[in-house]
């Protein structure tokens, strides 16, 4: 176990690249298992959640080539589904990924079930109703029994924008014989990104970026080469991190097409930046005051599927409007769980008040003290060190392996601007 001591209080000054998207890298990996020719991935994040995606593709028998740091060759021409290792599967959510292309592959299998952050139940019906609509046969006695002589196109009707199950059922109809039509799919940049590969690899999708997928289906799909785009999630955390310390910096290749909501957002909480190319320059001089509704009524921002306002993003824009003039309401429907993290936020001097589960109020600004606190996930791990960086004196966060799942060196990524943060041993 590791965790961080952070000195707070420092701007942070100067430029930074992000890591490859890992919501993107995860079911590109997956997407590897559909081909037994090579495919090569660019861009692929260090982080751990990538790690154990890897350790399970290697239990499957997939050869995994290191090119260099961030580029990867998958060689899956013979793989054995049966020797899915559990304790790895529980590891990662992104383990369901495994079902679309395992079943599109043929044959039977048994997959564990997933594991991931502990943010309120995540159902995966969706995601085995559409491979029973493709023809698969789905059954689940404390782990998921798929078998399949064949996957025939269909007409699938989503019962919720689910982005892993619309990853899975893409990955699936890939293969499946004929024509399928995907209604409800999700749209974020990372199933893009997936459709973007599968296209180079042979599958035949159009409508890219709706919530209507139309798939023609290939009995064999080839070899491929892709760069994974920037990941704008931590695009927008280090947006929040220079915010939070009066800061300037400058992120390169921030992938700017993917920010337009997240903009208008953060710019109702009054931050704002500048769009230089590809690049982002978030400048000092920030005016952060809420902006209220008409009427002077109190706004809420609310999460939404792609291209709305993104539930990951909830825990950054969380901490931001905690040093922001006026009172507004957040509220994510999606995890009953997401704002449990907040305590910790009171703890260090915030003004929020928790209404449900799923809604907070939260009045600023309010300077936070130094706090010993421990991450509970992902997201609200980096909002607590968006948190311990603006705040008065040392914190100490444990438990900081969640960060490392999906945020790759953070700790120097932020030293390097500038930042007071040492990684140590409990």
């Amino acid at each position: 176990m590791e965790k961080f001591i952070i000195e707070g209080g420092i701007p942070l000054m100067g430029e930074i690249t992000p890591a490859g998207n890992k919501n993107a890298a995860l079911p590109l990996m997956a997407a590897c298992l559909l081909t037994e020719e090579p495919v090569i991935l660019h861009n692929i994040p260090d982080i751990l959640d990538v790690q154990t995606m890897r350790r399970l593709f290697e239990s499957l028998g997939v050869k995994i080539t290191d090119l260099d740091a961030h580029s990867w060759r998958f060689q899956a021409n013979d793989i054995h589904p049966a020797t899915l290792d559990p304790d790895i599967t529980r590891k990662i959510r992104a383990s369901i990924l495994l079902a679309g292309p395992l079943t599109a592959r043929g044959g039977e299998f048994v997959l564990p079930p997933p594991g991931g952050d502990v943010i309120g139940r995540r159902r995966v019906d969706t995601h085995l109703l559409a491979l029973k609509k493709l023809g698969a046969d789905v059954n689940y006695d404390r782990a998921f029994h798929f078998r399949s002589n064949g996957l025939v196109g269909a007409d699938i009707l989503l019962d919720e924008a689910s982005v892993t199950a619309t990853e899975n059922a893409i990955m699936a109809c890939s293969l499946a014989k004929g024509d399928s039509v995907i209604r409800n799919a999700a749209s974020e940049p990372h199933i893009q990104e997936l459709c973007h590969l599968l296209n180079q690899m042979g599958t035949k999708i159009s409508n890219i970026g709706s919530n209507t997928l139309h798939i023609t289906g290939v009995e064999r799909l080839h070899g491929a080469e892709f760069t994974i785009g920037s990941d704008y999630l931590e695009v927008v955390s280090f947006i929040g991190a220079a915010v939070v310390t009066h800061g300037e910096i400058t992120i390169h290749n921030a992938g700017n097409q993917y920010l337009d909501m997240i903009r208008l957002v953060f710019g109702r909480l009054g931050v704002h930046w500048e769009t230089r190319g590809d690049d982002i320059f978030v400048p000092r001089d920030q005016h952060l005051m809420v902006e209220a509704d008409l009427g002077g009524a109190i706004p809420e921002i609310s999460v939404m599927p792609w291209p709305a306002f993104p539930t990951d993003l909830m825990s950054i824009a969380l901490v931001v409007a905690t040093q922001s003039k006026g009172t507004v309401l957040f509220h994510d429907w999606m995890y009953p769980s997401r704002m449990f993290f907040t305590d910790k936020l009171v703890g260090m001097g915030a003004q929020i008040v928790l209404c449900d589960p799923h809604r907070c109020i939260v009045n600023g600004p309010t300077g936070f003290y130094g706090e010993k606190m421990e991450s509970p996930d992902i997201r609200a791990g980096m909002a607590l060190v968006l948190a311990a960086l603006s705040a008065r004196g040392k914190s100490v966060i444990r438990n900081i392996g969640q960060i490392d799942r999906g945020y790759e060196k953070v700790d120097q990524k932020l030293a390097s601007l500038g930042a007071h943060i040492e990684r140590a041993a409990e």
